[in-house]
């Protein structure tokens, strides 16, 4: 894993007036496997219409790449540990603060994990928790950022009708 490079073009064009500050914050990111992305300023930290509101902030972006790193080692581990995840859904949240005059940063990142076991087996909170450690131990994501990274304790579902064996 060690050495390998990852790459994104980032595209933006002039709409709208440059010198007045009234010009369009929306560009697109451009990824290896074809796909393209819409995004934009948050419009909490510039307004509407200069923003884009459909589209994904590098703040949201920041905050879904700790969660999908961390939602992937977690089935990772979980699969390993014999057990069957049939569905997984987080609604993470980032925290941005003043950390210093004129200084912003995404301080605290919290992950809401909801986790769906298929199969009898539904692990118990000390084994969700140590998964969940190994997880964020592993993420490389986590792994490359200051800010704090919590993984609220949300208790596991078991799946209605078990589908699949493991």
């Amino acid at each position: 894993m060690a050495g390998h490079l990852y790459s994104a073009t980032v595209t933006w064009r002039r709409q709208g007036d440059f010198a007045e500050n009234s010009y369009s914050r929306g560009h697109a990111w451009s990824f290896d496997g074809g796909i393209e992305v819409p995004a934009s300023a948050s419009p909490s930290v510039v307004p509407l219409p200069a923003s884009v509101k459909a589209a994904v902030d590098p703040e949201e972006a920041f905050v879904a790449a700790i969660s999908s790193c961390h939602m992937l080692w977690f089935l990772d581990f979980a699969r390993r540990d014999g057990l069957i995840v049939e569905a997984y859904e987080d609604k993470a949240e980032g925290t941005m603060e003043r950390v210093a005059r004129g200084k912003l940063a995404v301080t605290k990142v919290t992950l809401r994990p909801q986790v769906t076991f298929a199969g009898a087996e539904l692990p118990g909170a000390d084994r969700l928790k140590e998964l969940h450690h190994k997880a964020h131990e592993a993420c490389f994501i986590a792994n490359s950022v200051t800010s704090e990274i919590e993984v609220a304790e949300v208790a596991p579902r078991l799946a209605r009708t078990p589908t699949g064996s493991p």
